[in-house]
């Protein structure tokens, strides 16, 4: 049985930085795409960021380019987004989920068929 279990969210002032963690039990990241999206209350979930281990294209919403960064653990099983200069705009439910999208879906949610539960991240003064 495949299971994600997200960590790391909690309340951070505008321009800090937080680390979240992404941990799978029932796969290796290195065989599948990971990502992470974002939701917010009454509004669709939306791509944050997206890595595909064998080839190392990576994907980023343009508001995050430069800021954030998906990186992986050596096991392959803990991939992480690294966040920065975070803005109270962030605030949200952040989600990973892994699959073997096609490059047409790595930034859409069909593209993914394992979900974790997601963790909170809110950003404010």
């Amino acid at each position: 049985q495949v299971q994600l279990v997200e960590s790391g969210g909690r309340l951070v002032q505008p321009g800090g930085s937080l680390r979240l963690s992404c941990a799978a039990s029932g796969i290796t990241f290195g065989a599948y795409a990971t990502c992470w999206f974002r939701q917010t209350p009454g509004k669709e979930r939306e791509f944050v960021a997206a890595r595909r281990w064998a080839t190392g294209a990576v994907y980023y919403e343009d508001s995050v380019k430069g800021r954030f960064s998906i990186s992986r653990d050596t096991t392959g099983n803990t991939a992480y987004l690294q966040m920065n200069s975070l803005k109270p705009e962030d605030t949200a439910v952040y989600y990973c989920a892994a699959g073997r999208p096609i490059t047409s879906t790595i930034t859409t949610q069909r593209g993914y068929n394992f979900w974790g539960q997601g963790t909170q991240v809110t950003v404010s003064s």
